[in-house]
């Protein structure tokens, strides 16, 4: 191959590329669809059946989200899975959230999954008011439409009606690190890990709102230009989750996307670590690779990407990319 100066144009073309051969692959969003099903419970710590616990079934290889939602006897089922792996999460407001991967057959009757799910601490009274936790899906839901003023209003109320109930606080830094006011995105944050702390002893006793707010602060010393700090609390945030690659894989995310590639590649390279048959990781390490001009890792890391997902949505961008690079030679 050429040396990377006879190169210098083909990672901005290439990376132009992208988008527009990101256009026409909606068309495979239904990847990985068929006739598999799961069934299952959701109870809490208490053993009590949980109604309207939120299900959602994730291709681990493919792009494809699939939902349902348990009944008043906490009972779920959910179909339209193809043969592979999947990941399960049981997600409820006011509950630690659950996840687990399994492989999913379709010509079988797949085992029943159950999950658990500890109430969070503060809660109390706010889970036995609907009102209150239809005001706080409806401030979640003006985050997703960007309505960051109007999320923040809807969190103010929320606050004062539910004082005890901390974790409101990573739903209030979110809103202001969107907005650009860091400092107040800060000391939300803070606030929350200073009430695990207090309430719990342990970071690690909440792990899902703990690594939450360990990853704000790192995005908003990224935002600060202090990539120091911000590696620390991206430390803080996967030593609270050392195995799940997909903290991992989100880490590499928050770099890349702020062009810092080196790290980016750290954190991919780690979730690959914790789970090497995964091929997100190594599709995005083709592309930092491709940034950073050294084609032929991104070869490497694009070819074992289509080795490892041969059918996904986004194999035929990545190999009109190969077929580029390797025109090129």
């Amino acid at each position: 191959m050429k040396n990377k100066g006879g190169y210098k144009w083909l990672g901005a073309v290439l990376l132009g590329g992208i988008i527009l051969f990101c256009l026409p692959l909606s068309i495979f969003s239904q990847e990985h669809m068929g006739k598999g099903r799961i069934s299952g419970t959701v109870v809490d710590g208490e053993g009590n059946p949980l109604e309207d616990v939120l299900i959602v079934v994730e291709s681990v290889n493919y792009d494809t989200k699939l939902t349902g939602r348990t009944d008043e006897n906490g009972h779920f089922a959910v179909a339209g899975m193809g043969t592979g792996m999947w990941q399960i999460t049981a997600s409820k407001q006011g509950y630690t959230s659950s996840s687990v991967k399994k492989r999913i057959k379709q010509l079988e009757r797949n085992p029943p999954i159950d999950f658990t799910l500890q109430k969070v601490s503060g809660f109390g009274s706010f889970l036995e008011d609907k009102e209150s936790m239809e005001l706080f899906d409806k401030g979640n839901e003006f985050i997703q439409k960007k309505q960051y003023d109007e999320a923040l209003e809807i969190f103010d109320k929320f606050k004062e009606k539910y004082p005890k109930v901390y974790q409101v606080h990573l739903n209030i830094g979110t809103c202001y690190l969107k907005k650009g006011d860091i400092d107040k995105a800060e000391e939300e944050f803070n606030y929350v890990l200073d009430k695990i702390l207090e309430s719990q002893g342990d970071y690690k006793e909440e792990k899902a709102t703990s690594f939450r707010a360990f990853i704000g602060l790192g995005k908003i010393y990224i935002k600060k230009g202090d990539f120091n700090q911000a590696q620390e609390y991206f430390a803080q945030a996967l030593e609270i989750s050392p195995e799940d690659e997909i903290s991992a894989y989100n880490v590499g995310e928050v770099y890349f996307s702020n062009q810092k590639i080196d790290q980016a590649i750290k954190y991919f390279k780690m979730a690959i670590q914790i789970k090497k048959d995964w091929p997100k990781p190594y599709r995005k390490l083709g592309y930092a690779y491709l940034n950073k001009g050294e084609y032929d890792k991104a070869l490497e890391y694009f070819r074992k990407f289509l080795e490892m997902a041969p059918d996904s949505p986004q194999a035929p961008q990545v190999k009109n990319i190969i077929e580029t690079i390797e025109k090129m030679k």
